[in-house]
């Protein structure tokens, strides 16, 4: 008798035992379906409750008023939103977008050396690493004005100094800086696990038919490496819609609000402002952008590679 027919009866249904870990199997799941599902659903039923109302606290209570239009007109009114929104949109087109092609050009480096890669990915994640506050406070001291590293590097070859979170054109831009230093490292890890996974037979087949490190970069390695550089972009791409830490502790949103983002404003408006239905309704505003994003950015990445083909 095969050990298949030995956990069957005579009907070719399961036998008890195999039934019995079966049911085990579907009843041990049902703690973390449930749990899933107050972390989830029901704080998301209460976020859209909460944006179809105007919340008050009176006298240690919370008094709830139905008037969605109300927070719709806060929202159709609110300018500095819109100011926060095209901030977070452009600070993720440019941190995301240098991190994927420092993050690939390191992994393609990586892979290439034939010791020290363990070396490597250490010293490559120590970014990674570091608490924020330590990574704001290190970064806000470079970037002083009076005794800033960056201000003596370009006194000492006689040029003005610059002030790197004070002036407006640029501010943004030093924040995206700070980012890239810190996040590259992980679109590297994701990047140089996809490389070191990427089939050699295929590399050289290409490389026998005479493809060129270009060709092969473009048409072998990338798309092979898609997969790879989708989750990296996922990732990144959430995470620095909800950059928070990093624009507190630099700029705190200024100057004036030219880096005011999504996640200050969110803060603003809870906690400062005490609406919390608006910001309950910019919260939901906020993922939808994401949502909007993320299959915007797929439906490019798909026309892309049906131009390639």
């Amino acid at each position: 008798m095969t050990a298949h027919a030995a956990i069957q009866d005579d009907a070719g249904r399961p036998s008890g035992a195999t039934r019995r870990k079966q049911a085990f199997r579907r009843f041990a799941l049902w703690p973390a379906t449930i749990l899933l599902f107050l972390l989830t659903v029901v704080s998301m039923l209460n976020l859209f409750a909460m944006a179809l109302a105007e919340i008050t606290i009176s006298r240690g209570k919370t008094e709830w008023v139905f008037n969605p239009l109300a927070n719709l007109d806060l929202l159709f009114g609110d300018k500095l939103f819109l100011t926060a929104t095209w901030n977070t949109i452009l600070f993720v087109v440019l941190s995301v977008s240098v991190e994927l092609v420092l993050g690939i050009a390191l992994a393609l480096l990586a892979a290439s050396v034939r010791r020290g890669k363990g070396l490597i990915r250490t010293v490559t994640i120590l970014p990674i690493l570091v608490s924020p506050v330590a990574i704001g406070a290190m970064w806000r001291l470079m970037y002083s004005y009076d005794f800033g590293l960056f201000n003596q590097i370009l006194e000492a070859v006689g040029l003005a100094k610059v002030g790197w979170l004070s002036e407006t054109s640029i501010a943004l831009l030093s924040v995206v800086i700070v980012d890239i230093w810190h996040w590259t490292p992980l679109v590297f890890l994701i990047l140089f696990a996809g490389v070191e996974g990427l089939p050699r037979e295929v590399i050289e087949a290409a490389r026998i038919d005479g493809a060129n490190r270009r060709q092969l970069l473009r048409h072998v390695i990338l798309p092979l490496l898609a997969p790879a550089i989708a989750v990296a972009f996922i990732f990144r791409s959430i995470a620095a819609f909800k950059v928070f830490d990093q624009i507190v502790l630099l700029t705190g949103g200024g100057p004036g609000t030219s880096t005011e983002v999504v996640s200050l404003r969110l803060y603003k408006v809870y906690f400062e402002q005490n609406a919390m239905g608006y910001g309950a309704l910019l919260s939901l505003v906020t993922v939808a952008m994401i949502l909007v994003f993320l299959l915007t950015a797929r439906i490019g990445m798909r026309w892309v590679e049906a131009r390639d083909v």
